[in-house]
C-alpha cells in the first residue's frame, strides 16, 4: 500500500523556493511512494517533477476560487484562479480529477471557507483535508475533522510542504490507485500519519515571496 503526500509545493508557487528536482530527491529519500504536487494555480511544477519521476509524482493544483481554495489531483489541464467553486469543480470533473478542499477552517489563511459555502460544495467533492501540517492552531484541523464526521465525508491529510523539510509531515497510506476515481475509493481503508510543522515554518514562505518580489529568485518559465 503506497504512502501518499497529498499537498506540497514547488518554486512555481509564489511562496515556495523548492525546485522540482529537490522535491523529487526529498520524496525518494523519505520513502514517499506517491506525491501529489499542488502548486498555487499552476501545474507547471507538478509536470516538471513528473518528468523526473513519472511513477512517483501526480500532477495536482491548489486553485483559488471566489470562495476558497480547492485541492485537486490527477489534473490534466490547468484550472485558472478566480472561478466560482461550482465552475472549478465542473472543469475538474471533466478531467476525471480527484477533488478535495484544503485547510477549510484555517481562518488565518486567505483560502479558508465560510461554512455555508463549504456546505454547498461538500456533496460535490471527493474529500476534505482534515489535517494540514501548516495550521497554526490544532483547532482548525479539529473543526475540519468534525465537519467530515458530521457529514459522512472522506478525509485526507497533507503536509502543505513549501520546503523539503516539511515533506512527509502528514501522509496517508492507502490502497493502490491509478486515477482520481480510484483514489477516492482507496480512502476507505486509509491510515494517517501526521505531525504539525513548527509555526516558524511560515517564515520560509514569507522569505520566498520577498526574494521573488526583489527579483533575486525567478520562477522558471
Amino acid at each position: 500500500m503506497p504512502t501518499v503526500e497529498f499537498h506540497c509545493h514547488t518554486i512555481y508557487s509564489k511562496d515556495c523556493l523548492t525546485t522540482p528536482e529537490a522535491l523529487v530527491r526529498a520524496a525518494r529519500k523519505k520513502g514517499l511512494d506517491r506525491v501529489i504536487v499542488t502548486d498555487h494555480n499552476s501545474i507547471a511544477g507538478a509536470r516538471a517533477a513528473q518528468q523526473i519521476d513519472p511513477q512517483r509524482i501526480i500532477v495536482g493544483e491548489e486553485i483559488m476560487t471566489t470562495r476558497g481554495e480547492i485541492l485537486a489531483a490527477f489534473v490534466q489541464e490547468e484550472i485558472p484562479p478566480g472561478l466560482t467553486p461550482l465552475e472549478t469543480i465542473r472543469l475538474l470533473r471533466e478531467q476525471g480529477a480527484f477533488i478535495s478542499v484544503s485547510h477549510p477552517f484555517d481562518v488565518w489563511r486567505g483560502g479558508h471557507w465560510e461554512l455555508n459555502d463549504l456546505l454547498e460544495i461538500a456533496p460535490l467533492v471527493d474529500a476534505i483535508e482534515t489535517f494540514n501540517a501548516r495550521c497554526y492552531l490544532p483547532a482548525f484541523n479539529e473543526k475540519a475533522a468534525a465537519f467530515v464526521k458530521q457529514h459522512n465525508l472522506s478525509g485526507t491529510v497533507g503536509s502543505d510542504a513549501h520546503t523539503t523539510w516539511e515533506l512527509g509531515q502528514a501522509t496517508l497510506t492507502v490502497a493502490d490507485f491509478g486515477s482520481g476515481p480510484q483514489l477516492k475509493l482507496a480512502l476507505a481503508t486509509s491510515t494517517a500519519r501526521v505531525r504539525l510543522s513548527s509555526p516558524f515554518i511560515h517564515a520560509t514562505s514569507r522569505f520566498a515571496i520577498i526574494m521573488k518580489k526583489l527579483g533575486l529568485v525567478k520562477r522558471p518559465v
